[in-house]
């Protein structure tokens, strides 16, 4: 399930090319400064004032929606009203203040998708009004939709206005240099990723699949490149790892289960790129985009040297205007594209996994796996292994009332490195130009828990 074709080069932005003007000392504070101030946003962690620690625009992010209280919600409904307004217009009267670049990129969506985005705007006014059948607004169904939703468009506004600090200065630059000999033959993708998995390592998965997104229109990335990106770092902040092992009752075992989930995803992300779905994804780039590879070529006068050059070459060319122009086009993307994605598909996929066996079913074939593999309560652990798919939080609180804490231990790591769930990053790569479609997140979904559960449970049997 994708968005409209049409409109694959949504990001392209041809620019006009332009000889650099500025000198080497100006064009290094052009690459350096902002691309510094982008690590700090990003990807360093610090002290969020209630003993744990988060990223800046986490913080940045929680305090703007904070700010905004209660109007918050209803800045969602009217978001999404744009979305469906704005779609209905395109398909009848098509006015000419839509018939544009932008309005194409946000409008120009098929059937499938105009249902989605009505699904979404009729859930966020039960959700609100809390009117309706309770299945759909409940504090375990559509309530936790809405406040993700919240937390997102926040999110949204400032990554999509503060991103390009890390991709448009000259950092994705200076790293690819120093990155491709070990991108390439672990994860078989060009060194500039690796910004893309750091910040969603360190940062928030969210992030991530919004960064591969954006590079993934401009020609950076190959379909393949940005299928990888999308579905391979995404990992949940750390913050919400903490949240994790609160459920489970797990805080004294912080640095053993993130050392597992570290391992287990990089054990898993060494197979996946190897292997189908994401390995039969053509290696071409986006329709209608300029290709911009990546030169890996060994560098003649050293790779720091280069990388340093590479860097100053972006510095000397960037355009604060047009910098600031894509950035305020991205968060419209995001606002009218995705926000009600996650809103339908997310709502649908919790209240399936809260009111219906369905999971449950699915998870009966893991107990004698989990036997084998000597995993205590092995029935009570897999009504678990795939009720992951709807939300990363359901397992952990289904999980919370296992005696075993082993047995805990391997659930919420398995539901972090599954990675793949559809209320907030399956939601967002169906929305995106990424091309990945349900049934490969499905694949995805499956492999890395087959992948990643024997890691995690070795583990766990080495912790306790």
């Amino acid at each position: 399930m994708k968005e409209s074709t049409s409109s694959t080069s949504a990001h392209t932005y041809p620019e006009v090319a332009t000889p650099p003007s500025r000198s080497r000392a100006s064009s290094a504070w052009w690459f350096l400064l902002p691309s510094l101030i982008g690590v700090l946003i990003f990807m360093v962690p610090v002290p969020d004032g209630a003993g744990s620690v988060t990223i800046p625009i986490a913080f940045l992010s929680d305090t703007l929606t904070t700010g905004l209280g209660v109007v918050v919600p209803w800045i969602i409904v009217t978001l999404v009203a744009v979305s469906v307004v704005g779609t209905l217009l395109w398909w009848t009267v098509r006015p000419g203040f839509l018939d544009n670049h932008l309005g194409r990129t946000l409008f120009d969506v098929g059937w499938m998708w105009l249902a989605v985005r009505v699904a979404g705007l009729v859930f966020a006014l039960l959700i609100i009004l809390q009117v309706g059948p309770e299945q759909v607004w409940g504090e375990n169904t559509g309530a936790v939709i809405l406040d993700l939703a919240t937390v997102l468009a926040t999110v949204f506004f400032l990554a999509g206005l503060l991103l390009p600090l890390l991709l448009s200065f000259g950092l994705l630059d200076f790293v690819g240099a120093l990155m491709t000999r070990l991108m390439r033959p672990l994860f078989r993708l060009p060194g500039r990723s690796s910004v893309v998995g750091l910040s969603s390592w360190l940062g928030d998965g969210s992030i991530g699949v919004l960064m591969a997104n954006q590079q993934y229109v401009q020609g950076y990335y190959t379909k393949r490149e940005a299928a990888v990106l999308g579905t391979t770092f995404n990992i949940v902040s750390v913050t919400f790892t903490v949240v994790i092992l609160g459920y489970l009752g797990l805080q004294h075992m912080f640095l053993p289960f993130y050392l597992t989930i570290v391992v287990a995803g990089l054990i898993a992300g060494v197979v996946m790129v190897r292997i189908p779905p994401l390995s039969r994804i053509p290696d071409e780039y986006a329709e209608g985009v300029t290709p911009q590879p990546e030169d890996e070529a060994p560098p003649r006068r050293g790779m720091l040297r280069r990388a340093w050059s590479n860097g100053l070459d972006r510095g000397a060319e960037v355009r604060l205007g047009t910098v600031i122009r894509h950035g305020f086009s991205n968060v419209l993307e995001m606002w009218v594209v995705v926000v009600p994605s996650i809103l339908a598909i997310g709502t649908v996929s919790v209240m399936l996994a809260e009111h219906t066996p369905l999971f449950t079913w699915l998870g009966a074939p893991f107990i004698p796996v989990l036997e084998l593999m000597q995993v205590p309560e092995a029935e009570a652990a897999s009504a678990t292994m795939l009720i992951g798919f709807a939300d990363m939080l359901l397992p952990a609180a289904f999980a919370a009332s296992i005696d075993a804490e082993m047995t805990r231990f391997i659930v919420g790591a398995l539901s972090i490195t599954q990675l793949i769930f559809m209320s907030e990053v399956g939601g967002m790569l169906l929305a995106s130009r990424i091309p990945v479609r349900f049934h490969h997140l499905v694949a995805i979904f499956l492999l890395r828990t087959v992948i990643t559960l024997p890691v995690i449970v070795v583990m766990a049997h080495l912790f306790y």
